[in-house]
């Protein structure tokens, strides 16, 4: 039941945020290998990013990749919400003598439920970033994958890759969820234990889920940004026909890659959008995970 709460909860908030998903990963891929300054700037901003792609591929080219983008959230959040909330419920990360939360426990179930969700959506999360970042000729940044949709693209990636090529990307996934698992989570739970300790906000409990959450989605979009966008340039290279990437050979020929020509900056470009994005994102995922929560509890148990 855990696990279905925590998905629902994703799910719901990302109808609402797909859109800004699409403008990040456009800016994330500009310029891609490109030193700054030599390469056309396509997106100057995330409101003329909006605009072009609006103007070129249509208004609804914004949710890009909803139906992709749905079945990771409920499959990435369902088991990093669902994993954390199983073991906080059975104490595991609360000193059992002060009643307090332990922060290296509340860091390590948070980092590893996300860990374990986002392999799992790996094959999914994969195809939504090919999805979202195809765009029209005059506007296109990135390699650029040609499919009819989410199954064809999942059936003609396993037909040509097998199962390595649905989970290309795997080693990048782990510090990336690990760090915006742990940061979104164990900042909102504390900032939302630290307030409801307080007589104001102890009455107040919307306002504490939305100021918790507010902090969660800074943190996590401050300390997710370079490791993101390693993950999205790794997703969204082109293959050989072996499945090797043809711009990134791993992990760490990404990072070299990217720091030699783009500079140091270039880890966190799309960082705006991305905070736009997680922002929103992680304040109604976590408000709509309380509430469905509280509805369980009562109901149910």
């Amino acid at each position: 039941m855990e696990f279905l709460i925590g998905g629902l909860a994703a799910t719901s908030a990302c109808i609402f945020t797909h859109p800004l998903e699409v403008l990040k990963i456009r800016l994330q891929l500009q310029g891609e290998l490109k030193s700054k300054g030599k390469h056309p700037i396509v997106y100057k901003n995330s409101l003329h990013a909006a605009y072009l792609i609006a103007k070129h591929e249509g208004m609804f080219a914004l949710q890009k990749g909803l139906v992709t983008g749905l079945w990771v959230q409920l499959i990435m959040n369902g088991s990093r919400l669902g994993f954390y909330d199983f073991w906080s419920s059975r104490g595991y990360d609360t000193n059992k003598k002060t009643g307090e939360k332990m922060i290296y426990r509340s860091v390590f179930i948070a980092g590893t439920g996300g860990v374990i969700g986002h392999y799992l959506s790996n094959p999914f999360y994969l195809i939504k970033t090919h999805l979202q970042s195809e765009s029209a000729k005059a506007i296109a940044v990135g390699y650029q994958h040609h499919y009819k949709g989410t199954w064809n693209a999942l059936k003609d990636t396993f037909r040509k890759h097998g199962l390595n090529g649905l989970f290309r990307g795997g080693v990048a996934v782990v510090p990336r969820a690990f760090v915006a698992s742990s940061s979104q989570l164990v900042s909102f739970l504390y900032v939302k234990d630290w307030l409801n300790k307080t007589k104001y906000f102890s009455k107040k409990p919307v306002l504490t889920v939305f100021l918790g959450s507010m902090i969660g989605g800074i943190s996590i979009s401050v300390m997710t940004a370079p490791f993101d966008l390693i993950l999205i340039r790794l997703y969204n290279q082109g293959v050989d026909k072996s499945g090797k990437g043809t711009l990134y050979s791993g992990y760490f020929d990404c990072i070299k890659k990217i720091y030699t020509t783009e500079g140091f900056s270039a880890f966190y470009k799309g960082v705006g959008p991305m905070y736009f994005r997680l922002g929103p994102h992680t304040v109604l995922c976590l408000m709509f995970w309380e509430v469905y929560k509280k509805i369980y509890h009562k109901y149910c148990d």
